[in-house]
């Protein structure tokens, strides 16, 4: 059940005092933030970037540039990021034909559909689901929205916002019923705050070995309280 002496802007003014202020996304175009998770495989954040700006270097980020460019070139990016790299170039050629035929190459034609149309057409995209979806409109700045990534999720789990279910999906759903009402309403403000939670969940809130001695919101958190 949702704790309800929980309060999540105190939680984030902790994380961000311990933290500092967390850097922004590495960018806020709709296209490269769909290349951005497709460009590496269980990659950490350093080589993602590297790949990332690899594949800007010798492509471009552009639908038209992936479509023109031969797999050769774009495997010369993938492969710095270790994991099936031959793979993850052939979903970034899946991105840019996607982009092409579906939008003419600009993806601000998705965002300007009402919310559950533009969310339905970002998951037309590899690796996009739902969750993806919002933390795309929220880095384009197109929908104030509490969007979560998995290392988000579990931080405000084990803190007692919603409950644990047998889907990811569910899981997601009840943590942002717990926390409605709760949340600023301006972009800026929830893009600080899912940076900030997903660097608590990658840094002391891990999936396992949770370094709770150190965390700063180690007080109000039921997982440490019961554990």
């Amino acid at each position: 059940m949702t704790n309800l002496k929980l309060n999540f802007k105190k939680i984030i003014q902790k994380l961000k005092a311990h933290y500092d202020i967390p850097a922004p996304p590495k960018t806020t175009d709709p296209f490269e933030l769909i290349l951005w998770e497709n460009v590496a495989y269980l990659a950490d954040d350093a080589k993602r970037e590297k790949v990332f700006d690899e594949l800007s270097k010798i492509v471009g980020l552009k639908p038209i540039d992936l479509l023109n460019a031969p797999l050769t070139d774009i495997d010369r990016a993938t492969h710095l990021g270790g994991v099936s790299p031959q793979q993850n170039s052939s979903r970034l050629k899946e991105c840019a034909l996607i982009a092409m035929n579906d939008f003419g190459g600009d993806l601000k034609v998705a965002l300007a559909l009402p919310v559950p149309k533009a969310i339905k057409a970002l998951r037309q995209f590899p690796g996009i689901g739902e969750p993806g979806a919002e933390k795309i409109l929220l880095f384009t700045k197109t929908l104030p929205v509490l969007a979560l990534d998995s290392n988000g999720l579990r931080v405000m789990l084990r803190l007692g916002f919603g409950e644990e279910k047998k889907s990811y999906t569910a899981s997601y759903k009840s943590v942002r019923e717990a926390v409605v009402g709760q949340c600023d309403k301006d972009c800026e403000s929830l893009i600080v705050a899912h940076q900030l939670l997903r660097q608590h969940g990658k840094t002391l809130c891990k999936t396992t070995k949770p370094r709770c001695e150190q965390c700063p919101v180690n007080s109000i958190c039921a997982y440490y309280l019961k554990h």
